[in-house]
């Protein structure tokens, strides 16, 4: 039995979260309501998830010396974003849990590595080719057809680090303005609606999922989520099957988010699986005020040891990011019955950049709010 199958935190215990941004200050936030405390290490000195614990650590993710102090200190490590640095995960696993896995990252880090792990346990997908030249595009080209994605096989979110290719783009362009030695390029999907399923596993086996929920994104940003999902109780109860089927095999601990398309077929409508990620997902931000449970506090228990909660829905429920500029307009929310807001304590607004969110239970704005 490995250590992590081992882990009973007790109150006054520290977790360690590895990533300072609004997803880590969530889950300090969900770990001190039980007693939990919290140490966050981060290479940025403006970390929103600074402000919300005593002890915080900012250090590059490649300063071993850093890390080991750090990994002293807590007794279990997590993080709130996938893109931890595989050296970094090492150095700590050496020395305390580390939660979700290791070798979890080096799965979902790939979207290589992460379609062909959907694919073998028999998940259906987009169709995808491995791509590494310009002269492998124009091969996958031949054989995906178009339009078509062409994504990095890392560092990829929100958009980030991939392109459309329609006729009459130049293959060749395309590849070099992307940048990198290794992509996929992934058949286009005409999706109905884009679904997620965030699922919360212990280290017992156990799985728990929130109901499905429905995302809108405006430039490749999530801009509102929606529970429960649009979708009949059949086509929810098959996309919780499969996010369970993927924890389950990834035998993963804490909280993951699965990303689905809906897509028509003449026999009904159908899920693929876009991506996984495994930690807490901006799609899961309203079950904060929407559910009975959170799914930042889902992940801290599954991390602590502790029995999951069975996640109820009040009702209902919208998610509205705050993008950018959004962030300008929060006292107008303040305002509104039954809205409840949350700021991140960022700096200056960005385009593109997430300031907050604001939960409406049991109020559901039209799609064009």
């Amino acid at each position: 039995m490995s250590a992590s199958h081992q882990v009973k935190l007790k109150p006054g215990d520290t977790i360690g979260i590895l990533g300072g941004g609004q997803l880590g200050r969530m889950l300090a936030m969900a770990a001190a309501r039980l007693g939990l405390r919290c140490q966050v290490f981060s290479p940025d000195p403006d970390s929103p998830a600074f402000d919300v614990v005593l002890n915080a650590t900012c250090a590059e993710y490649a300063d071993v010396e850093a890390l080991e102090l750090f990994a002293n200190d807590v007794d279990v490590i997590t993080y709130e974003f996938e893109n931890v640095p595989s050296a970094a995960a090492l150095i700590l696993a050496a020395r305390r849990p580390v939660l979700p896995e290791r070798k979890i990252l080096e799965t979902t880090q790939d979207r290589l590595a992460e379609k062909d792990f959907v694919k073998r346990l028999g998940i259906g997908t987009a169709d995808y080719v491995d791509v590494s030249s310009a002269a492998e595009l124009r091969a996958a080209i031949g054989r995906i057809g178009l339009p078509a994605v062409l994504k990095t096989r890392r560092f990829g979110y929100d958009g980030k680090g991939q392109a459309i290719i329609r006729e009459g783009n130049d293959p060749d362009r395309v590849w070099a303005d992307l940048g990198t030695k290794s992509a996929i390029l992934e058949a286009f999907i005409p999706f109905e609606r884009e679904i997620s399923v965030i699922a919360a596993r212990s280290a017992d086996g156990h799985v728990e999922c929130f109901d499905v929920t429905e995302n809108e994104h405006r430039d490749h940003i999530l801009k509102i989520s929606r529970a429960p999902a649009g979708i009949s109780a059949e086509l929810a109860a098959r996309a919780i099957a499969i996010a369970e089927k993927i924890a389950n095999a990834l035998n993963y601990v804490g909280v993951l988010a699965v990303e689905m398309f809906v897509v028509p077929e003449v026999t009904g409508p159908k899920v693929l699986v876009n991506e996984i990620a495994p930690r807490v997902h901006n799609s899961g931000h309203w079950t904060l005020d929407g559910a009975s449970i959170s799914q930042f506090e889902q992940h801290i228990r599954a991390i602590a040891g502790w029995p999951l909660g069975k996640p109820v829905r009040h009702g209902p429920v919208t998610m509205t990011n705050l993008i950018g500029d959004d962030i300008l307009g929060y006292e107008q929310w303040l305002a509104v019955p039954g809205a409840t807001v949350h700021l991140y304590g960022k700096g200056a607004p960005r385009p593109g950049r997430k300031m907050g969110h604001v939960t409406q239970v049991g109020i559901i704005p039209s799609k064009s709010a």
